[in-house]
């Protein structure tokens, strides 16, 4: 083997075991059929938007027609959105029909291990994280201030803290925050198994 190509193995290697580049050592996990997948891959997209979710969470569930709401609004604007289901025990039949019963139409994977947990930074359900086609995480943390405190909730959110960040982000801003703590189920195991 020539010393070139020894050197760019050797590259290789370094940057997958350091994490030096989300693109040389994709995420990959089972979407709710059973494909899987790399949800933070690039592709043609601005930025991906991980919806951190549970199918027994009362205030995620709560939110479900604003996620789609947002879904619906910024997918033309070439943002990729994707459901993480983070229960461990939840099966891929349960989480396709809970997608299916709060009518959501974005993609939608299976974390049991809590991978894309780790990466978007999530505590709770319903949490979002978006991140840049170089896998950069822009922002984690609420939807919106609908959830106040556990059992405390607006009835119109006053901030909705995910939607200024997408049009922030979209307009060559800097986003307002790159945080905001959110209210709700809080996600087990965070660090994965």
């Amino acid at each position: 083997m020539s010393a070139l190509k020894c050197a760019l193995i050797t590259c290789l290697l370094w940057l997958t075991a350091s994490g030096a580049s989300p693109a040389a050592n994709p995420i990959i996990v089972s979407d709710v059929f059973g494909h899987r997948v790399a949800p933070l891959g690039a592709g043609k997209r601005k930025a991906t938007v991980l919806i951190y979710i549970t199918n027994d969470c009362p205030i995620a569930n709560a939110c479900a027609p604003e996620i789609e709401r947002i879904v619906r609004t910024y997918e033309p604007e070439k943002i990729g959105f994707c459901l993480v289901y983070v229960d461990s025990s939840l099966t891929a039949a349960a989480a396709r029909k809970h997608r299916q019963d709060y009518g959501y139409t974005c993609a939608a994977v299976l974390d049991p291990d809590h991978k894309l947990v780790a990466a978007g930074k999530a505590e709770v359900t319903p949490e979002a994280a978006v991140f840049a086609p170089d896998g950069k995480l822009v922002y984690h943390g609420r939807i919106d201030d609908r959830a106040v405190a556990f059992g405390q909730v607006r009835s119109v959110p006053t901030r909705k803290d995910l939607c200024e960040t997408l049009n922030a982000y979209l307009q060559g801003k800097s986003v307002p925050n790159s945080y905001v703590k959110a209210v709700g189920c809080n996600i087990a195991d965070l660090g994965g198994k």
